[in-house]
């Protein structure tokens, strides 16, 4: 069997560990950072923000997007009544860029549906393909050949020039 130990040369180690004092002479500077921190940014940024929900809770907005009132189409405009005319335009824009966004959402449909179907996309997706098909027309019809530079002026002799040409068709259907 072994000896044992001799305890002058190997003492035994000490039963508990004492704790560290965290009491020191020099304080933590990250305590100090993040009291300044604290008191500094932090708690007068939330009082604010309970401040400012309490205050909006009072005044209830619901705020989706903007909307604008219809204004008067160019026909309901006096000649020399530019406000207005100006005012028609601003709408023609905003629903000329309407229509865009409709045509945009029938072909992510359709293109969606054609790559989720694949090999049966004429079948399973002829609805959303007739509905791409009378939406493209519509707006073909409508803003067909204005350019880059059409205007609610140009859209609206356009309309004219059309309902001319099937008056003309009509009458010449009667006719023969």
């Amino acid at each position: 069997m072994a000896e044992e130990p001799d305890r002058d040369v190997y003492p035994e180690p000490p039963r508990r560990t004492p704790a560290p004092n965290p009491q020191s002479a020099i304080p933590n500077p990250l305590n100090l950072v993040y009291a300044i921190f604290h008191y500094g940014v932090d708690v007068p940024v939330t009082a604010f923000r309970e401040w400012m929900e309490q205050h909006h809770a009072k005044n209830r907005y619901y705020y989706y997007q903007q909307t604008y009132r219809r204004v008067p189409d160019l026909t309901q405009c006096l000649e020399a009544d530019f406000p207005c005319i100006y005012e028609a335009e601003l709408q023609w824009k905003r629903d000329y860029k309407v229509d865009q966004e409709i045509i945009k959402i029938m072909r992510d449909r359709l293109t969606a549906c054609m790559q989720r179907e694949k090999y049966d996309a004429d079948q399973m997706c002829a609805k959303e393909k007739e509905q791409f098909t009378q939406t493209s027309k519509a707006y073909q019809t409508k803003y067909g050949d204005l350019g880059g530079f059409g205007n609610s002026k140009s859209c609206l002799m356009k309309q004219k020039h059309r309902m001319i040409d099937e008056r003309k068709a009509g009458q010449q259907k009667v006719q023969h």
